[in-house]
């Protein structure tokens, strides 16, 4: 199983809804203000529940459910020294203009963004961002979880 340190791809097996709310919450201690985390996996991969993580690990306010019919969702930080959520699905964006309309690049400068389906459209708001990749066979609940960090040229 691959540790989460910062910069440092890896894998994980993750075998219940927990574990990947867990691996979350691990991401999150490597996380600062101004990163990207996009999250690639087909529905019922578990996108949100890694976001979920993330978000505890932040510990930011407020439930996070998918922001599907309202493409972004701003959790505030749960004390003054902490860090924002954006929480983004992209699945509805048609593009580079809808991405701009929501503003992130500017969200970026106090909060961690998390963009659901949003390889392919997020990536030039920064340098570099995370990508995890969640996969889920269709008679298993065990997910697989890979990540890497990927800088722009």
């Amino acid at each position: 199983m691959g540790q989460v340190r910062a910069g440092v791809p890896g894998t994980r097996e993750l075998p219940e809804l927990a574990d990947t709310e867990a691996f979350g919450a691990q991401l999150a201690a490597v996380l600062s203000a101004g990163d990207l985390v996009i999250l690639d996996g087909p529905l019922g991969a578990g996108k949100t529940a890694l976001t979920r993580g993330i978000a505890a690990g932040l510990g930011v306010k407020g439930r996070v459910s998918s922001p599907t019919f309202i493409i972004a969702r701003e959790h505030r930080p749960g004390r003054d020294d902490g860090i924002g959520l954006i929480h983004v699905d992209a699945y509805r964006v048609d593009g580079l203009d809808d991405l701009d309309a929501l503003d992130l690049d500017t969200d970026l400068a106090d909060s961690v963004v998390v963009v659901e389906w949003g390889e392919g459209v997020a990536e030039r708001l920064v340098e570099e961002y995370l990508l995890v990749r969640l996969r889920r066979a269709d008679d298993s609940e065990v997910r697989q979880a890979s990540w890497e960090w990927i800088r722009n040229e």
